[in-house]
């Protein structure tokens, strides 16, 4: 199989992060694989094809993840057809891009929805993944497995919201590793103002009534091709719990990760989620769940593989790469 790894920028890529972990996991069984950043990628004008400057990645018996990286990092560029990959894998994080490079934001979609009608595989599905980036592809999904929400970008909503439910948290509807997130008590909260108006500095608000046992963090698991990702019968979750007094249980804030014992209720969740995610074609997602209810549906790049290889000694990689083998169709 030839593959490629679509991410923001190939030199600021980080060697412990669950696409190192996919590339390694490629690059040990045989496949060709490729690095290839989203300012790399160039439309021929005569050939009609899609090029791009790539970096192989080779995995050799003798390698840890950083030295895997600094060779990938270290290599000559080469030019690659993307229209000659088996599958190219979406892992590029476009809210990462929008302050400082917004021309790049929205091409890893873009690219893969022209590539994915050349007849490439490119997971996750791009038409998808044009909504699901945003924290609104929540509300396409029933009711009792969501906390109840509001979007908008007016404070006095926000407010009206914050008196009617009580307890909340308001977040950007485009945001991740926790940034702009913020813990509100209910009517009369103090700092609403200055919350509300940092939060919409990124544009759309999302407001959710807090969830019993927030405090104690969260679930991540990991749904491939709908169902509960699983290695050597373990299954790819655990539980982040925050550290301190930041109510964020983000690994990127401080957050620490502990074993889940998946119960009931989180195979209720996937239950209720599992049929619509194959039909979007979201073939690898990481759902944030507190007690019986999703919180966030993290469909572009989800992380947290180091976790689940730390806490239970299992690649999950391994599971995904395999199951890619069999989603992608040979080329001609």
């Amino acid at each position: 199989m030839k593959l490629a790894f679509l991410v923001n920028d190939v030199d600021t890529e980080i060697d412990e992060y669950t696409t190192t972990r996919l590339a390694r996991a490629a690059a040990r069984v045989g496949h060709e694989t490729w690095y290839v950043g989203v300012g790399d990628v160039e439309h021929g004008s005569n050939d009609g094809l899609f090029g791009a400057t790539a970096r192989a990645a080779k995995w050799r018996r003798d390698d840890t993840l950083a030295s895997f990286m600094e060779r990938i990092k270290a290599r000559d560029i080469e030019r690659i057809v993307l229209d000659e990959l088996d599958a190219l894998v979406l892992r590029n994080e476009s809210i990462d891009d929008l302050q400082e490079r917004p021309w790049a934001s929205p091409m890893g979609v873009v690219f893969g929805q022209m590539l994915a009608a050349r007849g490439v595989t490119v997971v996750n599905d791009p038409d998808t993944l044009h909504r699901a980036t945003s924290k609104l592809y929540l509300e396409e999904f029933p009711e009792q497995i969501r906390p109840r929400s509001l979007v908008t970008r007016d404070p006095e909503a926000i407010e009206r919201f914050v008196d009617e439910v009580g307890h909340c948290v308001v977040k950007p509807l485009y945001g991740a590793k926790g940034r702009n997130v913020f813990m509100i008590d209910g009517p009369g909260e103090t700092n609403l103002a200055q919350m509300t108006e940092a939060v919409l500095q990124d544009g759309y608000a999302i407001i959710q009534e807090f969830i019993d046992g927030a405090k104690d963090g969260d679930a991540r698991i990991f749904l491939m091709d709908g169902r509960i990702l699983e290695r050597d019968g373990r299954p790819a979750a655990f539980r982040r719990v925050p550290t301190g007094n930041d109510p964020r249980a983000n690994i990127s804030t401080g957050g620490r990760s502990v074993p889940l014992e998946v119960g009931e209720a989180e195979l209720g969740i996937v239950e209720a989620m599992g049929d619509k995610l194959v039909a979007d074609g979201m073939f690898l997602v990481g759902i944030d769940v507190i007690g019986s209810q999703v919180v966030e549906i993290n469909a572009e790049s989800p992380g947290g593989f180091q976790s689940v290889e730390r806490l239970y000694d299992i690649d999950v990689a391994e599971t995904v790469i395999e199951a890619l083998e069999h989603r992608a169709s040979p080329r001609p």
